[in-house]
């Protein structure tokens, strides 16, 4: 698969689900003033994405919000199993504390098969964390405190999204992430 392609069905499901169904309400502004960075990773073993992460949390820290308010590091082959994926994140934590961004740099993920602890598989809530590939996304503390000032209700997300998807249910999520040909 190229680049190219993996963009594709990234921004199809950052605009069908992530922004179409609001999954994310802060998620429309910083993607139509284009500061959503897409990084697509070649990494071949899990030690080097994580100095991808590394050159990316220096680019994301250095860099002005106005340009990059968030990134996604994409990587569409390293991670099939999702209980492998969940076991980088750990790491990939430690690499945000080992740059001393802890406060100022927030990591959450995303992954095809995405499960929360306690759930099975085909829960539908689980599908809020479902992306085409898995991705490490980098989100800026003070942005993330900004947009939850503007939106006082922002613990009842999550609850809305299960609601959201409920009604959609799996076919329908099948159908709107499915990218077209």
């Amino acid at each position: 698969m190229t680049d190219e392609e993996v963009l594709k069905q990234t921004r199809h499901w950052l605009e069908k689900a992530v922004i179409g169904l609001n999954l994310c309400p802060f998620a429309k502004a910083v993607y139509v003033k284009n500061q959503v960075r897409l990084v697509v990773s070649h990494a071949r073993h899990a030690d080097d994405l994580l100095e991808e992460l590394d050159r990316e949390l220096e680019l994301f820290v250095a860099t002005p919000p106005e340009e990059v308010d968030t990134t996604l590091l994409i990587h569409p082959t390293l991670f099939d199993d999702f209980l492998d994926f969940n076991d980088f994140l750990e790491v990939a934590e430690g690499v945000v504390d080992e740059h001393e961004l802890e406060g100022i740099v927030q990591l959450a993920s995303f992954h095809p098969k995405f499960q929360f602890d306690g759930t099975e598989p085909d829960d539908i809530g689980n599908y809020t964390n479902r992306a085409p590939f898995a991705m490490l996304h980098l989100l800026r503390e003070a942005s993330i405190d900004r947009a939850v000032e503007a939106f006082p209700q922002a613990e009842a997300i999550f609850e809305e999204n299960i609601k959201t998807l409920e009604s959609l249910g799996h076919a329908g999520w099948t159908a709107l992430v499915t990218p077209p040909v």
